[in-house]
């Protein structure tokens, strides 16, 4: 068999090159196929009955085209008769007659051969013109090779040409039905690839039921498959037949939510662009052209999200990040943006910094990065937590503790990353970092240095709005590295500063103090334990003085070994003491002064500036006087970060 154009008036046609002229012409879309009748007539019951029908017609017209000539040659007298007869004919017939001879007139083939008696047009034929030739192909014996695109198209034209087995035995019906059951449906990859070649073969394949049998082998296999690469061929299918599958898959029982939540992330991959900032290739074979497409794929694959906490393990945080932050872009319904907040409120410990770093895509934000989204998604998490720690006993909500200490370093980590935002305002930050509870904060260090950052890319923030800022901070939790920093940040209020120092003072005594206490003891426990190893025999006869009420040289022993641990003690306690009751003396003398000059006008500019001056002279004299000679420099401390309450906070300043 070949094919050969017939010139672009007429399309193309189709030849069936056996040595003998074709007798029948079949019309598919722009397509045109000569063949012959008795292969076809054997395997299609359609045929046959059509060409049956058509020869049954044939002699009638070859007897009305016989009568024309014979009119013309009677005689006179009957003229008028035979021209009435043809006429009434005529008016009756014209147009097949005249459609007719043209055809023939027109249609000859390559070797000069009579024009084919028989024209037959399948203008709605499944499949197309590539379909029918492969019937065709198989009703002259030609061997077709059946494949998972074209097993469903074939099994449409055998039901559209009636090929089935009461007509002919082993018919292409048959074949392809049996193809789909071997072959097909066991294999979850193969069974998408029909069904995507099912899409366009509507009504044909849906009344057939092939749509809902490998809508069903996909589902019913989905978790049994020992592969999973078959889930990123389901990018190949079109919108509804993808909800199909979703949706038999969650009727079933057999189904593990890991084998549903695979296919959701392999479609949403394929299909929707920008989830991946590193790649932008999708894997569907035909591009989505408008964004209204991109936004109906994106809130089908939000719906169908399982209603409870993801596992994690296949929807992960940056999936889900990945799908917020698209779904802004995308302008989706206010729906889906909450639904998808509250699925990345459930990974949040996961995310990483990257992941929460989304811009603002809306035109009434005025900050670089979505800071109210990173915000509500924290409140979830929170109130997730919160939720699970009352139903849930406290040795059993042990990892959630440790997922607050995570979602503290996250939060610290995206500030001092936003912190840099010329218009970020400080209640939106100071909002953000106290939402946290004290116990996500092992140490603040992180949280300051967000606020250290903040202050040094925000120099024209009031006296008021600086110390709102610096409440933000524990100074209780800082490590020494940070307290050395805070101590000589210029940018800091003073009180900040003193604070600081303080606070270090108290940790000071309270570590100097533990660890005379534990030296105390461990002197004790070692000196009757020595006095027992060099003398057997004496630890021998104490064992039994206690017993009787004895031990009176051991003990004595003991007490002034005792007694000059406690002196050496006492001394370091009240030198401890007297340097925070002279720090005590200082901070109110600096209150004092502070609230003076608070309280006299200002008088002009220069007066401002003056001031300025002179109490950046006091603090430079006082940071001398207490030996605090360090340069300014930006908090660079890594160290573990997790903030204390907004009760505390405001508890914190004298």
């Amino acid at each position: 068999m070949s094919s050969a154009g017939r010139g672009a008036t007429r399309g193309q046609a189709w030849f069936c090159t056996t040595g003998l002229p074709s007798d029948v012409v079949f019309e598919v879309q722009d397509m045109s196929f000569h063949l012959h009748k008795f292969p076809l007539m054997s395997k299609s019951r359609k045929i046959h009955r059509m060409v049956m029908e058509h020869e049954a017609n044939q002699p009638a017209r070859q007897r009305r085209r016989r009568r024309r000539p014979t009119s013309e040659g009677s005689n006179a007298g009957e003229e008028g008769s035979a021209q009435t007869e043809i006429e009434e004919e005529e008016e009756e017939e014209e147009e097949e007659e005249e459609a007719e001879e043209k055809l023939e007139e027109e249609e000859e083939d390559e070797e000069g051969h009579a024009s084919p008696t028989y024209r037959i047009a399948f203008p709605d034929f499944p499949g197309g013109p590539g379909t029918f030739e492969a019937a065709a192909k198989f009703c002259y014996g030609v061997r077709v090779e059946l494949t998972a695109w074209n097993v469903a198209p074939l099994r449409c034209a055998a039901a559209y040409l009636e090929m089935a087995e009461d007509h002919s035995d082993d018919n292409l019906a048959a074949r392809a039905d049996a193809y789909l059951d071997t072959a097909i449906l066991p294999h979850p990859g193969e069974a998408t690839k029909a069904l995507k070649s099912c899409e366009e073969l509507s009504p044909h394949a849906e009344n057939l039921g092939l749509v809902a049998r490998c809508v069903d082998a996909i589902a019913s296999r989905s978790s049994s498959s020992a592969s999973r690469a078959w889930f990123d061929g389901l990018a190949v299918l079109g919108l509804p037949m993808y909800k199909r599958v979703m949706s038999s898959m969650a009727s079933r029982d057999d189904v593990r939510p890991e084998a549903r939540e695979s296919c959701l992330v392999s479609y949403a991959r394929g299909t929707i662009p920008g989830l991946s900032r590193s790649t932008r290739r999708r894997l569907a074979s035909a591009p989505v052209s408008s964004e209204v497409q991109q936004r109906e794929l994106l809130e089908a694959v939000v719906d169908s999200l399982p209603d409870g906490n993801c596992s994690g393990r296949v929807v992960t945080a940056r999936f889900l990040f990945a799908m917020l932050r698209t779904a802004h872009i995308l302008r989706a319904s206010a729906e889906s943006r909450a639904t998808l907040e509250r699925k990345a409120a459930t990974q949040l410990q996961h995310a990483t910094l990257e992941d929460v770093l989304i811009p603002s895509y809306s035109s009434a934000a005025d900050t670089l990065y979505d800071v109210d989204l990173v915000d509500r998604v924290v409140r979830h998490f929170l109130a997730d937590a919160d939720d699970e720690e009352a139903s849930t006993s406290a040795a059993v909500s042990r990892p959630s503790a440790l997922a607050m200490v995570h979602v503290g370093k996250l939060v610290d980590s995206y500030l001092a990353e936003v912190a840099s935002d010329a218009n970020l305002k400080p209640a939106k930050f100071c909002e953000l970092a106290l939402a946290l509870p004290d116990h996500a904060r092992v140490y603040d260090d992180g949280v300051y240095r967000a606020v250290d950052i903040y202050l040094k890319s925000h120099p024209r923030l009031t006296a008021e709005e600086r110390d709102r800022m610096c409440r933000v901070v524990d100074c209780r939790k800082l490590t020494v590295e940070a307290c050395t920093h805070a101590a000589q940040n210029e940018r800091l209020p003073l009180r900040a500063v003193l604070q600081v120092l303080f606070f270090e003072q108290l940790q000071l005594r309270r570590a100097i103090t533990g660890t005379l206490m534990s030296s105390a003891a461990a002197a004790g426990g070692n000196t009757q334990a020595r006095y027992h190893r060099y003398n057997p025999a004496a630890g021998v006869r104490h064992s039994v003085d206690s017993a009787a009420g004895g031990g009176v040289a051991a003990a004595r022993q003991d007490s002034r070994v005792l007694r000059l641990d406690m002196d050496s003690m006492r001394n370091r306690v009240q030198d401890l003491e007297r340097e925070c009751t002279s720090m005590r003396r200082a901070i109110k003398k600096i209150d004092g002064g502070g609230s003076s000059a608070a309280a006299s006008p200002r008088r002009s500019e220069a007066g401002d500036g003056a001031a300025s001056v002179d109490g950046s002279s006091r603090t430079a004299n006082w940071r001398s006087r207490y030996g605090c000679k360090f340069s300014t420099q930006v908090c660079d401390s890594h160290a573990r970060n997790v903030v204390a309450s907004r009760a505390s906070r405001m508890g914190m300043s004298p």
